[in-house]
């Protein structure tokens, strides 16, 4: 799109773009109690092709809402349960050696789907977390002498326990860059704490789930997420946000001390991609600031690295980015 200004044609193409949305949340709500942040969210994953970290304490529905969603839009969807002796071969897969005519055969891993729950993440070790995140990367895997595209769309959404025990080992934040968003996963309120008891507290609770639209659907919504608008000023805020997690001072902020590392190039791509999806999800064929605001602690809050006097004065990574977000001026 050339402008940001509505017409009935571009307010046409969005409709039809997100038509499936409403009904996509309601099938999901059929299961999922509240968790209005972390629907909404996992849907501008899915929308913006950005994979997703979700960190929250057990029990939170963290794997049940992943679940959910890939049966509502008809994905294929794999799990992977995290352990302290998986090998990179567990995800990706590995070569069979067949006596019977000599031949190696190629088993596919987990990896091959279109949703791939990778459950508590942070309980592999490294070259394990690595195998995954370079296929998130580079979107193919390589078994043997041959390289595997991975199905479009591709998405791993990666939950974490946030609870240090034995037996964890903490992503690195080259690697944590790699998600396009963080979310941190709260308790629910009382009110659907409540239902929550009403509505599973059985031997035997309702999970059953529809499929409401298809992954053709989320492709072709995909394809309008790319002509959604944004102004160069908008731009601009875009990339002064950012430079502001790396030079402060530039924008008088007194942050220096705290901040170790900024926000990398690709926290800009995902910030953009986020805010297109983000102002589509609510209707609209363009970007305006608060949009940004909205999305924009879930694409920064795991790049913006505290430093250890931060850490020393319990300054948090969010309470940085709130910051910025206060400082930086809006176009």
């Amino acid at each position: 799109m050339s402008e940001p200004l509505t017409s009935p044609e571009t307010e046409a193409q969005v409709a039809a773009a997100t038509s499936w949305i409403p009904q996509l949340r309601e099938e999901i709500g059929s299961v999922i109690v509240g968790q209005h942040y972390l629907v909404d969210r996992l849907l501008v994953g899915l929308l913006a092709n950005g994979h997703v970290l979700l960190e929250g304490v057990p029990g939170l529905a963290k794997t049940l809402s992943i679940r959910t969603l890939a049966t509502a839009t008809d994905a294929d969807f794999k799990r992977i349960q995290f352990t302290p002796d998986l090998l990179p071969a567990d995800i990706i897969g590995t070569l069979i050696y067949s006596p019977k005519d000599s031949t190696f055969h190629t088993r596919k891993g987990p990896i091959f789907a279109n949703l791939v729950l990778a459950d508590e993440i942070n309980r592999a070790p490294a070259k394990v977390q690595s195998a995954l995140l370079e296929a998130m990367q580079e979107r193919q895997v390589t078994i043997g002498d041959t390289t595997y595209p991975l199905p479009e769309p591709f998405l791993v959404l990666a939950t974490e326990n946030p609870i240090d025990q034995e037996g964890t080992y903490p992503l690195p934040e080259a690697q944590v860059d790699r998600f396009m968003l963080k979310l941190k996963v709260g308790y629910p309120s009382k009110a659907d704490e409540r239902e929550i008891l009403d509505r599973m507290s059985s031997t035997a609770p309702k999970l059953d789930v529809n499929a409401v639209t298809t992954l053709q659907a989320v492709t072709e919504a995909r394809k309008v997420v790319n002509d959604v608008y944004v102004d160069p000023k908008i731009r601009d805020y875009i990339v002064d946000i950012i430079l502001a997690t790396r030079d402060p001072k530039a924008f008088n902020l007194e942050l220096g001390q705290y901040i170790q590392f900024g926000a990398s190039p690709r926290a800009t791509i995902s910030l953009t991609l986020a805010s297109k999806a983000w102002a589509l999800m609510q209707g609209r064929s363009y970007v305006i600031p608060q949009d940004i605001k909205e999305i924009g602690m879930d694409v920064l809050r795991h790049r913006v690295i505290p430093s250890y006097e931060a850490e020393a004065e319990e300054i948090s990574s969010e309470a940085l980015v709130t910051s910025i977000f206060e400082t930086v001026p809006v176009p």
